[in-house]
């Protein structure tokens, strides 16, 4: 496990930032199916609650997705959303689906639901990896993560409401998943210190297990949770009582880090999967190892047993799925798949996995029955030395699998793996796992070209374009997806002419801020539904608490939102509409420093922890106006006949064009005077002034102008005695033409034409 910077998780970040990040993740067209690595299943047995089946799996993309199981068919049936980082762990517990995630947090779910997170739990100072419950106490679920950590929870005392106090009420989001916990946020470190992280005096405290000095990757329970076992990278099994979190016993046995365990359910055995290839049976009244078993050639990530724990399904790196007699040491290879195996869920006769691709398979198990497995041959006896199995492997005496197909494939969508951000700033090339490369709009959120399976790097040289425009955004695709990030003041250094986005009837100079409206067509809806709100409220005779809008000044109100004379907050441009069907999703970071997720057309205008540049900008066009100006020098080149026009240093917008500085040099020789010059050297070239004194040199009349003067010259720009394109700007002259840290320096001369 690889500390690696996330979209939303920023515990242990040291990068200064003083206001908060905006990010938005663009979602595939396919919502309905995750697009990264399955790191967690957790089966439903909908018996008990007189439903179908259900298999929950949780993903590196961020998001829980359920699946109804029904004749041996698994359709979508829901996506639980909250989560700003990796999902690492799920379990079930009663009618709730408790998550872990790298986000360092717990989320309840409920099972049935349409994807609500009904609570956050922050306790963790790090990511937390792994979950353990108790199967006949619905209420006790352990959790472990980096650092040391783990924490038992009684989720009915850590859920329970509290009184409404100030606190209290800050952590009543909408969508669940902002604010802390109804608990006292405590960091406990391995060391055993505490310290209070938001000085509440009221609410739970989850009990903790002190004494892992390095990071835990497993935990496991007995069913009446009197029992808690725990591994990682310490090599060792440690046993607890989860009741009082004291330390019961330490295991030694593994020679590197403990990946996976498992309880039986009377608590007596424990079996444990480690990165030194090996399975251990471990009988914890004796306090001793009493079977090792070498079936796999590479470290063991996950272990399934039937229910009477005489048999166990183990998987790994090695990308194979073991089925093991626990008594008789026969092994035999179930299956083989594509990828490295993270977890095993058992359902009957069917053994699903998740792997570090986005699909979820499902193999024939005879879970029931799993003597019918040996049956059909191609056993082997399990050794007791890690090196037996590789020495055999080596050897070619490889086991045949029993199984070549899945019997079902839940499928996934390719995880993109390599991008590259385009010189235009608004497109990314992408690469993913199936080797298929896109090209995004990221203004848009949608893919525009699919160019199939060809070189990424040939295509990314071929899309090559010699334009500057200032970095706006940064970008990761640690979720499997593009996570855009968005910081201000920078965010809103990069312009565009409207006229180079097609924008219907717009005047040729007229600047478009690219973040500014990129937040518009994000924000859209809250900004409708919010305005809807506002009016509603004044309607009724309320006043604005102010609270819901973290802005200086409220939005004038509407009384209709959608009636057609939609104000500046309301008005997308076409470049900048993001997709209804499978829309992006935004992270913040809430009002109480806790980060939350959720996709823009869930947004319902009561969301108040929005960062107020955000707001300011979307609500009241107010935004950091960062510094888009070029400073440059312009003089005759060497050898022409053309008189000296300015003087000094002259500041123009970096985007404009050069046909606009030839304009400018035009002017300045026909007229014999400054276009819109002042006493600082600055100008604004191509204004409606300027246009105006431009179309008066196409007059046939030119009384009072020097000879030379009538004619109209025609004038060539050139830098670095290279003559540039009409349609460079300043900032792309000044980038692959000039290159150099001084001021840049510009040169015209005449090309007379009558």
């Amino acid at each position: 496990m690889h500390r690696v910077g996330s979209a939303g998780n920023t515990a242990g970040s040291t990068r200064p930032r003083k206001e908060k990040r905006f990010t938005y993740v663009l979602n595939d067209a396919d919502a309905k199916k995750h697009c990264a690595g399955i790191n967690c299943l957790a089966y439903l047995n909908g018996s008990a609650f007189s439903t179908n089946d259900y298999l929950f799996s949780g993903s590196r993309d961020g998001t829980l997705k359920r699946w109804e199981l029904n004749n041996g068919d698994a359709s979508f049936s829901g996506t639980f959303e909250s989560h700003v980082d990796w999902v690492n762990d799920a379990i079930i517990v009663g009618e709730k689906l408790v998550s872990c995630s790298s986000d360092t947090t717990l989320k309840v779910w409920n099972c049935f639901s349409e994807g609500a997170c009904t609570r956050t739990l922050r306790q963790h100072s790090d990511y937390v990896i792994c979950l353990a419950a108790a199967d006949k106490n619905s209420n006790i679920v352990a959790s472990g993560g980096l650092g040391g950590e783990v924490f038992i929870w009684d989720l009915d005392a850590a859920l329970a409401p509290v009184a409404k106090s100030v606190d209290a009420k800050e952590d009543e989001v909408p969508n669940g998943n902002s604010g802390p916990a109804l608990t006292t946020l405590c960091n406990v470190n391995s060391s055993s210190n505490i310290a209070s992280s938001n000085g509440q005096s009221h609410g739970y405290n989850p009990i903790a297990a002190k004494g892992h000095k390095d990071s835990v990757y497993a935990l496991a329970m007995n069913d009446t949770g009197t029992l808690l076992v725990s591994g990682g990278t310490e090599k060792v099994v440690r046993v607890w009582d989860p009741r009082t979190g004291s330390k019961k016993m330490k295991l030694r046995g593994h020679t590197d880090n403990i990946r996976t365990l498992l309880l039986d359910s009377t608590g007596r055995y424990c079996l444990s999967g480690s990165s030194d290839s090996m399975i251990r049976l471990w009988d914890l009244g004796q306090q001793r190892c009493v079977h090792s078993y070498a079936v796999h050639t590479d470290s063991v990530w996950a272990l399934a047993s039937t229910p009477s724990f005489g048999h166990v399904y183990s998987g790994g790196r090695d990308q194979s799925v073991y089925l093991t007699d626990l008594s008789t040491r026969e092994s035999v290879l179930l299956c083989t798949n594509e990828y490295p195996i993270l977890q095993l869920s058992l359902q009957d006769d069917t053994i699903w996995v998740a792997t570090t691709d986005s699909s979820v398979y499902g193999w024939p198990a005879e879970g029931r029955t799993p003597q019918k497995v040996f049956e059909k041959g191609g056993s082997f006896l399990a050794g007791n030395l890690s090196f037996s199995r590789a020495r055999a492997s080596l050897e070619g005496s490889a086991p045949v699998p029993v199984y070549k197909e899945p019997s079902l494939v839940i499928p996934g969508v390719p995880a993109i793996i390599q991008h590259e951000i385009m010189n235009n700033r608004r497109h990314v090339l992408t690469k993913d796992t199936a080797g298929s490369v896109k090209l995004w709009e990221i203004t848009r959120g949608s893919v525009i070209e699919d160019f199939g399976k060809v070189s990424f790097e040939d295509k990314k040289k071929e899309l090559f374009e010699m334009v500057s425009i200032p970095a706006w955004f940064t970008m990761d695709a640690r979720l499997g997806c593009l996570s855009v990030h968005l910081d201000t003041p920078q965010c809103f250094s990069a312009e565009i002419y409207a006229v180079d986005l097609n924008v219907s009837g717009a005047q040729e100079d007229l600047k478009i801020n690219l973040a500014q409206e990129t937040l518009r067509g994000l924000l859209v809806h809250w900004s409708k539904r919010k305005q809807k709100s506002s009016s509603h409220s004044l309607s009724n005779g309320d006043s604005s608490s102010g609270k819901d809008l973290p802005s200086k000044d409220s939005p004038r109100s509407r009384s209709e939102v959608d009636d057609g004379t939609e104000n500046h907050a309301t008005h997308v441009l076409p470049s900048f509409e993001f997709s209804t069907v499978s829309p992006p999703s935004i992270i913040t970071e809430g009002s109480s420093g806790g980060p939350w997720r959720k996709r823009i057309t869930d947004l319902d205008g009561t969301e108040g922890d929005l960062p107020w540049w955000c707001v300011d900008c979307v609500t009241q066009n107010r935004y950091p106006k960062e510094n888009t100006k070029c400073g440059f020098y312009l003089h005759p080149a060497e050898g022409s006949p053309a008189p000296n026009i300015t003087q000094g240093k002259l500041s123009a917008p970096r985007i404009l064009r050069i046909h606009k500085v030839a304009n400018y040099v035009v002017e300045k020789l026909v007229l014999d005077k400054p276009l819109d010059g002042g006493s600082d050297g600055t100008f604004a070239m191509g204004l409606s002034s300027g246009q105006s004194q431009l179309s008066a040199l196409d007059s046939s009349s030119r009384i009072g102008l020097k000879p030379w003067q009538k004619l109209k010259p025609s004038v060539e720009i050139l830098c670095n005695n290279q003559v540039l394109s009409a349609e460079m700007s300043l900032a792309t002259v000044r980038t692959y033409i000039w290159k150099k840290p001084e001021d840049l320096i510009l040169h015209y001369r005449l090309v007379q034409s009558r």
